[in-house]
């Protein structure tokens, strides 16, 4: 079966009107922002448009693509999420042909496409997520480096362990990808919050990027 050789191959590793308001503390302190993003158009309208929708919905497939690896156990096992991963082999094997495919997207979604501003800040919040979940992949990637149980209850705990990561990435492709093709702004669970601190400096770090499109609020000492 083609997903079965999959795992025999070398692995490696918003958008809105309102005004951005503030409230600085006259003193130098630490201070906590938080920021909402809205889906709108270029247009000023209340929709997505549609080619924003597809590259958002497609950026979801790298970190899947990345750890695709984590699904080994589930996929053998399950005969319906192997007939949902079968039309995707194809891609997923030109995106393993090469150690260092993985590396070369993350480069080139982060400086190519996020801190571009000449992208919608609606696909830059997408991919920095798709960003973010992929980063996320190094953590049970060194737990298996570390401890690398080969039988009893450490390879069942890895076993579960690399279930629980491949099923997460699932839901978040479908949750992401779905959310996105709909022209909604979808917040990826454990994900969400970290995109969104890591967006704001981006915003707030190039001062023709900071515009209506980006509401900063709940600023406190």
């Amino acid at each position: 079966m083609a997903i079965s050789n999959l795992f025999l191959s070398p692995l490696t590793l918003p958008l809105s009107n309102n005004k951005l308001t503030t409230s600085l503390p006259k003193h130098h302190t630490r201070t906590r922002t938080s920021f909402t993003v809205t889906a709108q158009s270029k247009n000023n309208n209340n929709s997505v448009d549609y080619s924003d929708r597809i590259i958002s919905a497609v950026c979801y497939f790298y970190p899947f693509f990345d750890g695709i690896q984590y699904g080994k156990y589930v996929i053998t096992q399950f005969t319906p999420i192997q007939a949902l991963i079968q039309p995707l082999v194809p891609a997923i094997k030109v995106f393993k042909s090469f150690p260092y495919n993985g590396l070369l997207v993350f480069f080139f979604l982060y400086f190519v496409v996020v801190r571009n501003s000449n992208f919608s800040r609606y696909v830059r919040f997408n991919i920095m997520q798709a960003i973010v979940l992929d980063v996320l992949l190094i953590f049970p990637d060194l737990l298996e480096r570390t401890f690398n149980f080969r039988d009893g209850f450490g390879l069942d705990l890895m076993m579960s362990l690399d279930s629980t990561v491949f099923l997460y990435l699932l839901v978040c492709l479908i949750y992401g990808s779905s959310s996105c093709l709909l022209g909604q702004v979808p917040r990826l669970p454990i994900v969400a919050d970290a995109a969104d601190r890591q967006f704001v400096l981006e915003m707030m770090g190039n001062e023709d990027t900071v515009g209506p499109s980006v509401l900063i609020d709940d600023v406190n000492v």
